[in-house]
């Protein structure tokens, strides 16, 4: 894990659960899964360590995504837990926050910039 610029940064987490495992229907309320919960844990442990503020501009996101064995997977099912996990870490704010998203198969590296070079949040 390393910090490139104030305005960017390069985490390297572990890879995510599909969006297909990130929600359990309750009675009638729907909730974030054991396998989500433990998730947004890892992420948040991981922004931990940078110590550093959430990005308040709109932001380009970067992921390379490689998972750990050869099944078949969808890049897109992943994506809803990582930005959610993110957001939730403090990454930035909102996940609606991201204007540019691109993804590629490799290790799961996320690389979050802002694109206005707006300055973070204040302390």
């Amino acid at each position: 894990m390393e910090t490139l610029t104030p305005d960017s940064r390069v985490l390297e987490l572990p890879y995510p659960p599909s969006v297909n495992h990130i929600w359990r229907r309750v009675g009638a309320r729907n909730v974030i899964s054991r396998e989500g919960r433990r998730y947004r844990k890892d992420v948040c442990a991981a922004l931990a360590a940078m110590r550093g503020r959430p990005m308040a501009g709109r932001l380009s996101v970067r992921v390379t995504v490689c998972p750990s064995d050869h099944r078949r997977r969808d890049l897109d099912n992943v994506q809803k837990a990582l930005l959610d996990s993110l957001a939730h870490a403090g990454a930035y704010r909102d996940d609606s926050q991201i204007d540019r998203l691109e993804v590629e198969r490799g290790r799961v590296l996320v690389e979050i910039s802002e694109l206005d070079g707006t300055a973070t949040l204040p302390a």
